[in-house]
């Protein structure tokens, strides 16, 4: 059976939990993937509150669900 990825980068599920966990990663990840998909608004609100209630809720998410927040869509 295929591991599931995880939000990442598509890195997997344990990888992508321990990154949620260390802040500066998860800041600096989280930003970068919003740039990624094309979401600069949802990158500058990672950029800014990065560090805030947005990292508690990514650890949280990903350890349940293995993705990261979604919250603006654009």
């Amino acid at each position: 059976m295929a591991a599931r990825k995880g939000d990442y980068f598509g890195l997997g599920r344990l990888v992508s939990i321990i990154l949620a966990i260390i802040p500066v990663t998860s800041w600096i990840l989280g930003f970068v993937t919003r740039f990624m998909e094309g979401k600069i608004l949802a990158g500058l609100v990672r950029l800014i509150f990065g560090f805030t209630i947005v990292w508690i809720l990514d650890i949280i998410l990903m350890v349940l669900s293995g993705s990261i927040l979604r919250l603006i869509p654009i």
